[in-house]
């Protein structure tokens, strides 16, 4: 029923208001661009800018090494970042050759019988394949050190090709090794109702079909041949790891997986051991999987995963892997990555490993492969965007349901000149207007600040703005316990709040994005998320904040990740550039909706100062929410100018025994690492580097 107490026409102005201001911003946003593109233009065309190319690129060649060196601080964190790189490079061997099986782990992972033995068949579409990638191919086939596997290769060579691919394909068809007798051993143990062996000679099934059909169709005519319960998806021109069978089977058995992926890394040439980019990856995270197909490479599932779709979609060719392993996982009941690098994906001229550029049409192909899965999960008024970072690497615009109100609460103790530019940013640069300031006074004694309560409380924004006086509140209901507790802090704020959702922010903070809110207010409102957090700069344009991961840093509690990066840095595998699932965020700015804040229980006022953002953030995940940290709500952070760094004195102290605290509570999920931190990289930095002191997960039975 309408409300006939509401000023309707009052709204209306107000909205008339606004938009004619917005309108006006637009305009002349919109001058100043046309100016700006007039000039760009007109030095475009000239003939002096032209033949300046050459001093052009050598000049920007010299400005990208100053960044990179500008990005590491100070000259001892150059030599460092020197030393780590050297080791680094020296580090790749390992992942290379080195980490093939010995004879003794060879001969023991040949003789190993699980429960669960199946057959995988794996499919490798040919197209004119060369022959040294072929010959590598199938020998990285026939070296698994499992052996119930099924290689099916549908081959679309045109004719000047096809007859050498075929006579390589019959030659190994008949060597020994390739003989279903050869090495399926101590098959179906327990009776299991699966097919458990091929019912042909030879575990290398060839079909050649009448033309190409592209990787899509030669794909799924691969999957004509296919016997396996298990499928598994290789290109023609990559080489496998001689153990990644048995490590799948292994999680097959040990975690009942239907989706199983792993590590992976590009390589030059004909040698693995010329490794350009090792990726390592997270577990499943299904916003990072929208964002970019992080998954790749090697992916094997079940079969019945398929019943009822198709495997690839000609629709998609280019990105074909993405909108499968979109709609697979989407299916599957246990993803299950092996943080392992088993996979070499062969970098040259015309491979997407190469170059993107190669295949445009690929981009495309994935943008709508994104926005397929997101219709079917409901989203209708989504918007797709390539990144800065790469042209696959999207950024994805929710429609924000609605216009709810967002409670802004913003402890504070004394700081008037900080909490004065934090409530400024807010109210000069938001554009979203449904929200109302909480401002939790704690304590302070200074006249300044009780000066600029009384301007917030009968000034311009005094229908925004509400004052709390926590102090007051404690002394009325007779707390003996004067010292200082942020958790209890924010609880009595949110406590005395309206919004349906909520922000907690620092008072040394000040917004930079216009649309902060927005951003966060998308993630928000989806049903799966709990927690949301923005990207957080330095002063001086450093991270200060980019997501929390588990057990990072000397308290192996948790840490920020990117932190002291460069503000314009991409990070990891252009992480600083996409909403992604995180294990935590900072309560720096972290917003949640009421629901989920009250579900969750609020604030442990057991961590008093310290982890108390990282402790809701977990028992948030604990109740299946994803905590999702997103770049492009931006702020600065003015990092704790309001109580000081937790270093030294009695800050040293109390943060130790919050740390032991948080290590003995969440001691279960810190064993088991964070799943958005692969456990190949270093736990003492920040950056992602590669934990390169004599440690190899592939070693780790």
């Amino acid at each position: 029923m309408p409300d006939n107490n509401f000023d309707y026409k009052s709204a209306y102005e107000r909205e008339k208001l606004k938009t004619a201001d917005l309108a006006g911003r637009i305009a002349e946003l919109e001058d100043k661009n046309q100016e700006l593109e007039f000039k760009l233009n007109r030095i475009k065309t000239n003939p002096i800018w032209k033949a300046s190319t050459p001093a052009r690129n050598a000049m920007h060649w010299v400005i990208r090494q100053r960044d990179r060196v500008r990005n590491q601080g100070s000259l001892k964190g150059v030599i460092a970042k020197i030393k780590y790189k050297q080791i680094e490079k020296k580090a790749m061997t390992h992942y290379g050759t080195e980490s093939f099986p010995s004879e003794e782990t060879r001969r023991q992972q040949e003789s190993a019988v699980f429960e669960k033995m199946p057959i995988i068949s794996i499919l490798v579409p040919l197209y004119n394949t060369p022959e040294k990638f072929l010959r590598d191919m199938i020998e990285s086939v026939l070296a698994q050190t499992y052996g119930n596997w099924q290689l099916c290769l549908a081959d679309g060579s045109d004719a000047e090709h096809v007859q050498q691919v075929f006579d390589i394909v019959k030659e190994y068809q008949a060597d020994p090794r390739a003989s279903v007798s050869s090495r399926t051993v101590g098959i179906a143990v327990t009776g299991d109702t699966e097919k458990s062996k091929l019912s042909g000679s030879s575990r290398i099934s060839y079909m050649k079909l009448e033309k190409n059909e592209g990787i899509s169709g030669n794909t799924n005519h691969c999957l004509e041949l296919a016997e396996g319960e298990y499928i598994g998806l290789f290109d023609h021109d990559d080489i496998l790891h001689p153990e990644v069978l048995y490590w799948y089977v292994k999680a097959i058995n040990e975690e009942n997986a239907d989706y199983i992926y792993c590590d992976e890394t590009t390589f030059k040439g004909d040698d693995i051991n010329r490794m350009i980019t090792m990726h390592f990856k997270p577990d499943y995270a299904i916003d990072n999987l929208r964002a970019n197909n992080y998954i790749c490479h090697f992916s094997v599932f079940k079969r019945t995963l398929l019943d009822g779709t198709e495997l690839f979609r000609p629709k998609f060719d280019g990105s074909q892997d993405h909108d499968m392993i979109l709609r697979l996982t989407d299916r599957a009941e246990h993803i299950v990555h092996v943080p392992k690098l088993l996979y070499y994906w062969r970098s040259h001229a015309g491979s997407v490993a190469s170059d993107i550029n190669a295949k445009p049409y690929a981009i495309d192909a994935a943008k709508g492969a994104v926005a397929d899965h997101l219709r079917r999960h409901g989203y209708d008024h989504f918007k797709i965007t390539s990144t800065r970072a790469f042209e696959t690497i999207f950024k994805i615009t929710y429609e924000v349901q609605g216009t709810p109100k967002i409670s802004i609460v913003i402890p504070n103790c004394e700081h008037a000149e900080d909490l004065r530019r934090c409530i400024d940013s807010i109210y000069e640069k938001s554009v979203y207007d449904n929200y109302e300031i909480i401002v939790v006074e704690n304590n302070s004694k200074g006249s300044e600040i009780r000066g600029y309560y009384e301007e917030l409380k009968t000034g311009a924004l005094k229908d925004i703005v509400k004052v709390l006086d926590y102090t007051a509140y404690k002394s009325m209901a007779g707390a003996s316990d004067n010292s200082f507790n942020y958790s209890a802090v924010v609880n009595y704020g949110v406590k005395n709040s309206s919004g349906e959702y909520i922000v907690l922010l620092n008072n040394d903070t000040q917004v930079i994005t216009v649309n902060w809110m927005e951003e966060l207010l998308m993630y928000a409102q989806r049903s799966d998320v709990g927690a949301v957090g923005a990207k957080l700069y330095f002063p001086d344009r450093k991270i200060q904040h980019a997501g929390v991961v588990l057990k990072l840093g000397a308290h192996r509690t948790a840490g920020h990740s990117h932190y002291g990066q460069a503000g314009m840095n991409l990070g990891y595998m252009g992480r600083l550039c996409y909403a992604q699932d995180v294990s935590a965020v900072t309560g720096a700015c972290l917003m949640v909706s009421r629901k989920k804040y009250d579900e969750a229980g609020g604030f442990d006022e057991g961590f008093a100062v310290s982890l108390n953002d990282v402790d809701f953030c977990l028992k948030l995940r604990e109740k299946g929410y994803l905590n999702v940290f997103t770049p492009f709500a931006e702020l600065y952070h003015y990092e704790s100018l309001s109580r000081g760094l937790d270093l030294e004195g009695k800050n040293a102290a109390r943060y130790e025994s919050e740390s032991e605290h948080f290590r003995t509570k969440w001691k279960a999920v810190l064993d088991k690492g964070d799943p958005y931190y692969n456990p190949n990289f270093s736990l003492d930095r920040s950056d992602f580097s590669l934990n390169v002191e004599g440690y190899s997960s592939l070693r780790t039975q």
